[in-house]
């Protein structure tokens, strides 16, 4: 049986992780491509990298959530970010070490790991 405070633990991590699968209009959005080729080629564990790394960091402004098809299955994993006024960048062949670095670089510091995107990978 748990304590009450091991299950307040439990909630309180749960309600953080829904958070950042909310609507928040000005909100980075990171959709992970979530298809069957998707989840084949690895994408569960880059979507449950992005989600343990952002709240390790505590990102409020950050969404995560998946995607269907985002048509480019010989790529996959895919990773799209949209940051508001910014142009969206795609990432390919994602792992969920290179979710640890996006999170650092791109989604914290807002430096594109450009060897990660589609255009170094085509």
């Amino acid at each position: 049986m748990k304590s009450l405070a091991e299950l307040q633990a439990i909630r309180d991590k749960a309600k953080q992780q829904m958070n950042m699968r909310g609507e928040q209009p000005d909100a980075i959005r990171v959709l992970v491509g979530m298809a069957t080729c998707g989840i084949a080629a690895g994408a569960k564990p880059v979507l449950n990298a992005f989600v343990e790394e952002a709240a390790k960091r505590n990102l409020q402004n950050v969404i995560i959530t998946q995607t269907g098809c985002i048509g480019i299955c010989q790529f996959e994993p895919v990773v799209e970010i949209e940051i508001p006024g910014q142009d969206k960048v795609t990432y390919v062949k994602m792992t969920p070490e290179k979710a640890v670095r996006i999170v650092n670089d791109h989604l914290v510091n807002n430096n594109v790991v450009t060897e990660y995107t589609i255009g170094a990978n085509s």
